[in-house]
């Protein structure tokens, strides 16, 4: 027992300590932050003397990084376009908010209103640099319910085109940078509502009158910059939306269930599926990034248009017809699995948490009603490493670890488009095969970053090796991030036509009366190179040789060509499901 109180006293000793050195710690903060807003009179006991010069201009600095820090959070917008100086020049009314509460509330309730804001800002801060990310690439904010995902795509791609040290960095600097910013944040409040303290009248002066300011500007809806009243409140918004948005993710998770089971075709049996493709080995086959920027933008438009019109001529002169149109594809500049999920179930997958529900259900897919119906069904996925989440629905699946590629990796670190059509046809529609196949690939070739591409080849090139480059314009760099935009746009462009060129060749070198291929974007390239634009549309062809598969579709009004009319119909990809079930004989039934 005596050495057990000896131990309670030493820990009670070791317990004062702490508390004096963290009194003393802010002690000497608060006498850094007095002999910063103390005007030095030379005087020998002027409280500036007792703190050395350095210090003070020290701490001069600290609190104007504090304040810097601080009006960031509150105030930087969350898009990259309206990051700039103007739209700083703003009065934050949750500052003004804060203050007061320092001001008026006891010395001991600081900290209590210091420490939870500094935190919450930091996390805001974190959300609004998601957001950057999102608007920049994706064109739309970050959604803290179901985007945490598409963090470890990010990851997944910075792999993929820099190597796995460069995902390593870049995972560890985040996470570095995440943690300094809550608390960097954290502590710049405390810093900044501890200046207030000793100067609560001069405070609440200058609360009142940046208020009545904030007030009128408000009233009078004043704005320095378009979009950025000087009024602000755009941190206290963008909580409010994110906590919106978390709840109306809530409820469409609990409503998906519910919308999924409402399906004309659940309970249409195989007799009554498709049975206008009967026999035939249907392709679906997405190209990725290959949107209506390819076909209209100036400077990208020509080459394609140009790869498109000697494409049909050719395949008119084997025999193959065509028609294509355009869909409003899900998802832009990523996700293709969102668009892939929506074109396959006939619902709207537009979010990670639809796409999580999806799986979950068990909605009738295009793949599920070839399947039913009697096809087998495979899925092509060339840069996947680990299971499909979809994989239930295929008899078979290729990707990374069963293609067979041996050869020289390109743009995305994948394979090119031709070796991946190459090996599924050697796997699964050869002659001797004698079940029809549904099969759906995913071509890589025009993943950005857009280079280096490789170039068309032989057919018969076995695991790769014989793959080469395509020459790169005379004076572009070879490091891809030192090319301009408009580099960055040629590129773009020239990928998309080397893949279109690989369907066209595949077509001609593989196509028979008994293979349907339908060809189709899954959404829009990224800003960079769509520009400043709301359009999602991508194009989609179907290639057939039996005039009969076509004129099952004459009533669509799609163009008798590879590139669809500008005119041409635009139909949301979610009905494309419908309308392709409905077109080739499938009949809707009633639930039993």
């Amino acid at each position: 027992m005596p050495d057990d109180a000896l131990l309670s006293a030493e820990s009670a000793e070791k317990t004062d300590d702490a508390l004096l050195s963290a009194e003393s710690a802010e002690k000497t903060d608060d006498a850094l932050l007095s002999a910063e807003s103390t005007v030095d009179t030379g005087t020998p006991d002027a409280p500036a003397t007792a703190i050395p010069r350095w210090r003070i201009i020290a701490g001069w600095v600290t609190t104007a990084l504090a304040g810097a820090l601080v009006l960031f959070a509150l105030v930087a917008p969350n898009e990259f376009d309206r990051l700039t100086p103007l739209a700083f020049l703003r009065i934050p009314v949750e500052a003004l908010v804060v203050v007061a509460l320092v001001v008026l509330l006891p010395d001991r309730a600081r900290r209590w209103v210091a420490i939870p804001v500094g935190l919450l800002l930091g996390i805001l801060t974190i959300l609004k640099v998601f957001d950057l990310g999102f608007f920049a690439v994706l064109d739309r904010p970050f959604d803290p319910f179901g985007d945490w995902s598409f963090l470890t795509a990010g990851t997944d791609y910075v792999a993929r085109s820099s190597g796995t040290l460069g995902a390593i960095g870049a995972v560890t600097a985040a996470g570095a940078l995440a943690v300094g910013v809550l608390v960097g944040l954290t502590r710049s409040v405390l810093r900044l509502t501890r200046l207030v303290r000793p100067h609560r009248i001069v405070a609440l002066r200058s609360v009142a009158a940046l208020g009545l300011v904030w007030a009128i500007a408000a009233v009078f809806g004043v704005q320095l910059v378009p979009g950025e009243p000087v009024a602000a409140g755009s941190a206290a918004s963008l909580a409010y939306d994110k906590a919106v948005q978390v709840g109306t993710d809530i409820h469409d998770h609990r409503t998906f269930a519910t919308d999924a089971i409402d399906d004309p075709f659940r309970y249409t049996p195989a007799a009554l599926l498709l049975p206008g493709l009967r026999g035939k080995d249907v392709l679906l086959v997405f190209v990725e990034s290959y949107g209506r920027v390819a076909l209209e933008d100036p400077q990208i438009a020509p080459g394609v248009n140009a790869v498109l019109a000697t494409g049909t001529t050719q395949l008119r002169a084997a025999g193959f017809g065509m028609r294509s149109g355009f869909l409003s594809s899900s998802t832009y500049a990523g996700g293709s699995w969102l668009a892939h999920s929506t074109l396959e179930s006939g619902m709207w997958i537009n979010t990670q948490q639809r796409y999580t529900d999806l799986l979950a259900s068990d909605r009738l897919t295009l793949t599920g009603a070839f399947r039913r119906a009697g096809w087998r069904t495979i899925a092509a996925e060339p840069a996947n490493f680990n299971d499909l989440p979809e994989a239930k629905e295929f008899d078979q699946v290729y990707d990374e670890r069963n293609l067979g590629y041996r050869g020289e990796r390109f743009n995305f670190n994948s394979m090119p488009d031709q070796y991946t059509l190459g090996a599924i046809q050697r796997a699964e529609l050869t002659p001797a095969h004698t079940r029809p196949v549904v099969a759906q690939i995913a071509l890589l070739s025009s993943h950005s970053p857009w280079a280096p591409i490789p170039q068309l080849s032989d057919w018969n090139i076995g695991v790769g090796y014989g793959y080469t480059k395509a020459p790169a314009p005379d004076g572009e760099p070879s490091d891809l991030l030192l090319r301009s935009f408009d580099q960055v746009r040629q590129d773009y462009g020239r990928s998309v036509q080397y893949s279109l060129r690989t369907l066209i060749s595949y077509v001609q070198t593989y196509g028979n009366d008994n293979q349907v291929l339908v060809m189709l974007g899954d959404h829009q390239p990224a800003a960079t190179v769509t520009g400043d634009t709301d359009n999602r549309d991508v194009p989609i062809s179907i290639i057939a040789h039996d005039p009969a598969v076509l004129d099952q579709i004459d009533g669509w009004g799609w163009t008798d060509a590879l590139q669809p009319d500008p005119h041409a119909p635009v139909w949301r990809m979610d009905t494309f499901r419908d309308k392709f079930l409905t077109a080739f004989g499938s009949t809707p039934m009633p639930a039993h």
